[in-house]
C-alpha cells in the first residue's frame, strides 16, 4: 500500500528581526541558492501563528526573544521551487508577520540544514539583497519605520 504524501500547510510566519538602529537580520538559503531573507517558516498541524513564530525563531537562529505580532497577514502565490511541498490543489500561501527589536546586532547560530550564512544590513540594503517581495515590506513597514521613532 504506497502511503499518503505528507503536503505542507499552506500558512507560515516571517519574523523580522532588527536592531534599534535599523539593521536587520537577513540569512542566505542553502536552497535556491543566493536567496536571502528572514527568518521565516511553515506553521505544523495544529500549530498556532504565534507558535510557529518563536518556534521558527529558535530553530533558524538559537534566540529566544519576545516576539511582537503585528496582527496582519499576506497572501502570495506558491511558486518555484517550493510549489512541490503543497498540495496541487493550494495555490496560495498566508504569511502571517511577526518581528523582534534588539539592542544591537546579535550573534547567530543558524541551521545548517537550512541557511548558509548571515548578515546584518542598514534597512535600505537589506531591502534591496532580500528575495521575497512580503520580506522587502516588513522591513520597509518596521525596521525602516523604528529609526524614525
Amino acid at each position: 500500500m504506497k502511503q499518503a504524501t505528507q503536503y505542507r500547510r499552506a500558512e507560515s510566519v516571517l519574523v523580522l528581526v532588527y536592531t534599534r538602529a535599523s539593521e536587520v537580520l537577513l540569512m542566505r538559503r542553502l536552497e535556491p541558492a543566493d536567496f536571502w531573507q528572514s527568518v521565516t517558516g511553515g506553521l505544523e498541524e495544529n500549530e498556532t501563528a504565534a507558535n510557529a513564530a518563536q518556534r521558527e525563531l529558535f530553530e533558524e537562529t538559537g534566540l529566544q526573544s519576545a516576539l511582537t505580532d503585528h496582527q496582519c497577514s499576506s497572501v502570495f502565490k506558491i511558486k518555484g521551487v517550493w510549489r512541490q511541498r503543497y498540495h496541487p490543489e493550494q495555490t496560495h500561501n498566508r504569511e502571517h508577520l511577526f518581528s523582534v527589536e534588539l539592542d544591537a546586532p546579535a550573534q547567530v547560530l543558524l541551521n545548517a540544514d537550512e541557511h548558509a550564512e548571515y548578515v546584518w544590513l542598514p534597512a535600505e540594503q537589506a531591502m534591496e539583497r532580500v528575495s521575497s517581495p512580503t520580506n522587502r515590506q516588513a522591513i520597509e513597514d518596521i525596521a525602516l519605520t523604528a529609526q524614525y521613532r
